[in-house]
């Protein structure tokens, strides 16, 4: 059986808690391998993040791995929520650079998610297994395709465990990604992301914004639908499906699936693929 994952986003408003605690015991009844918690920007990544990773942890019985972001404070302040996570018992940690707030003009102490795993391993080596991002399609910000796996690369060398990739819809932007790191010497598991089709706006407004290609057949598709919600679930539970279908079949080390808090589209994936 290929091991899932989850990721949540930390709630801030009673309907976000209330759509959290409604998904999590269904998610639960999957079995994952653990659950990851992302890591907001500003002000808010303090209180929040380390809430709801207790939360996940005491609450609902999930290994819980907190998200740890470059632009969430100073070396001290992240060295704090690191103790914190320590104390809880997370034996593992999400470290990635981040995308900049608006009005903020650089980066923290650590200016690169690479900094921050060799801290992490500098300070607390063996403890937390540490999971970074990989980009099948490259990251928005990168300049070429080579330099970006070389970014990849010495995150890798830093010190980290392994990999959990942006979103994607094309299986051979995996495989082929995989093949040149491999190539590279980069020997990690490299877990693909995925991320349920609800909304055809949304996903074209992340996607935009995270640089992930949304296949031309797929978009057409989903516009023809226009507002038939029912229809678009249905549509994109069986693309995303085969998409695992083909992964599971080439082998990959897992599953992480982006679940936005709510169960059911991912429910509807993992019960066509026979995941959990």
């Amino acid at each position: 059986m290929t091991p899932i994952s989850f990721e949540f986003f930390p709630p801030k408003t009673d309907e976000q808690r209330a759509t959290l605690e409604a998904a999590l015991p269904k998610l639960k009844a999957l079995k994952p391998e653990y659950v990851s918690c992302t890591f907001g920007a500003g002000g808010s990544t303090l209180s929040y993040t380390p809430e709801t990773v207790r939360h996940l942890r005491e609450e609902h019985g999930f290994d819980a791995a907190p998200h740890l972001s470059c632009v969430g404070g100073t070396r001290a302040e992240i060295g704090r929520l690191v103790e914190t996570y320590k104390a809880m018992g997370c034996r593992r940690i999400v470290a990635l650079r981040g995308d900049l707030p608006s009005g903020m003009a650089s980066y923290g102490e650590f200016h690169y998610a690479s900094d921050l795993v060799e801290y992490i391993r500098r300070e607390h080596d063996g403890f937390f297994h540490i999971e970074v991002a990989a980009y099948p399609e490259m990251h928005p910000q990168s300049n070429d395709a080579h330099s970006d796996l070389a970014n990849f690369k010495r995150k890798v060398e830093a010190g980290a465990n392994g990999a959990i990739t942006q979103y994607f819809f094309n299986p051979d932007a995996y495989f082929r990604f995989v093949d040149d790191a491999r190539r590279a010497g980069i020997t990690v598991p490299i877990t693909p992301g995925i991320m349920p089709i609800t909304q055809y706006s949304q996903l074209k407004r992340f996607s935009d914004m995270c640089g992930a290609e949304i296949p031309r057949w797929i978009a057409k598709r989903l516009e023809a639908y226009r507002d038939d919600v029912d229809a678009i679930r249905e549509f994109g539970a069986d693309v995303v499906a085969e998409l695992c279908r083909k992964l599971i079949a080439g082998g990959v080390p897992g599953i992480h699936f982006y679940t936005l808090n709510r169960a059911k589209p991912t429910l509807a994936i993992c019960q066509r693929v026979g995941l959990g």
